[in-house]
């Protein structure tokens, strides 16, 4: 069947990348998709194949009292935003993506008995997932093991853009003599300010015969992008450092090793690319999710997790020397980490998809459903 789907998806690229992935899938297959989200989304989702956006007014939710009564009151807004907007869209199935601005159009649609299904990106279900987790027809989980068992979860794995899917198909590099070990760091589609610290300092430890070896490309926050110029220029180094990359894929199909925070979207296409990474979960989160996913793929041999609070420049350095010295270690690790990847997953999470809306379609003609 085919009609229209309403994807909820918090405006990072991290809920927005997946959410992208699946727009694509069903879209492909004659749907029509429209999307809803917060403003973040003029920045991270300009590509998304949607016939119209919607914002809706959200909120985080924090310990401090006074800012979580503040967030309640714009979530109830949104709530009833949403609810005028499910009115008269009229969907045939609701996708969230979590992140707390799914949580109004997810909850509004639920009680107006559309078809509804959320995907949980990390290794463990966010707060927004959590909440609506009792509410919906159906849970999609990237990883096995996330959420409670019940008959509604499904592992589709993590949907990846096609870009991810087309850098895929490159090998991983083999490194003969004379050839630059290629490093690429990035913190995320909101920059990481640690990496920028760290990674510049680490680089300049290793001394002028492996930096002659070494080529590194890094992303960073604009406010950043002066100082990390700068450190990588004081070390003769002519780093390719911007604030965004249009064509991150095809650079971390390219590189040899990774160096990079370890939110869901960059670890399903460190899998799906299949490339070793050096993983700094972001510290300090309510839900420990970037730690959770990194520690999935080191368990497996496709990286290693180090928690920020222990990596130093020197530790860091050291990291990056052995690794320039052992590539058939590396070529383990991309192996490692490939094997854990679900290429397919925007595939397979179109078809939970369509199933779910298929049964209110169903229970339409036996006259369940007005």
């Amino acid at each position: 069947m085919t009609g229209l789907v309403l994807i909820a998806a918090g405006g990072t690229g991290g809920h927005l990348f997946p959410a992208e992935a699946l727009a694509g899938a069903l879209a492909g297959r004659g749907w029509r998709v429209h999307l809803v989200t917060d403003r973040r989304a003029e920045t991270y989702g300009r590509d998304f194949p949607a016939e119209e956006t919607h914002f809706v007014r959200s909120a985080t939710l924090t310990r401090s009292p006074i800012s979580a009564a503040s967030g309640l009151i714009q979530l109830a807004r949104g709530f009833f935003e949403a609810r005028r907007l499910v009115r008269r869209l009229a969907p045939d199935v609701a996708v969230g993506f979590g992140g707390y601005p799914t949580a109004p159009p997810m909850l509004a649609a639920a009680l107006a008995g559309v078809p509804t299904v959320i995907h949980e990106q990390n290794a463990v279900l966010g707060r927004a997932n959590r909440f609506l987790a009792s509410r919906v027809d159906r849970i999609a989980v990237s990883v096995p093991g996330v959420g409670r068992p019940t008959p509604r979860r499904v592992v589709t794995g993590n949907p990846v853009r096609a870009a991810v899917r087309e850098a895929a198909r490159i090998g991983y590099p083999v490194r003969h003599d004379g050839d630059p070990f290629r490093l690429l760091a990035f913190g995320g589609s909101q920059g990481a300010r640690f990496l920028s610290d760290v990674v510049p300092e680490a680089v300049a430890r290793l001394g002028k015969p492996m930096l002659s070896q070494l080529s590194v490309k890094q992303q960073c926050r604009p406010e950043d992008l002066g100082r990390v110029t700068g450190a990588y220029r004081a070390t003769g180094l002519a780093a390719d450092v911007r604030p965004f990359f249009a064509d991150l894929p095809r650079c971390m199909a390219d590189s040899h090793l990774v160096i990079c925070r370890s939110g869901a979207s960059t670890c399903a296409e460190l899998t799906v690319i299949g490339r070793p990474a050096i993983m700094v979960p972001l510290p300090g989160a309510l839900d420990q999710d970037q730690k959770a996913n990194a520690e999935v793929l080191a368990r497996a041999g496709g990286g290693w997790m180090i928690e920020q609070a222990a990596l130093t420049a020197d530790r860091l350095a050291a990291d990056i020397a052995t690794a320039m010295g052992e590539p058939d270690r590396l070529a383990k690790a991309a192996a490692a980490a490939r094997s854990l990847a679900r290429p397919d997953a925007a595939e397979r999470l179109a078809d939970v998809v369509e199933q779910v809306a298929a049964r209110r379609t169903d229970h339409a003609h036996q006259g369940v459903l007005a």
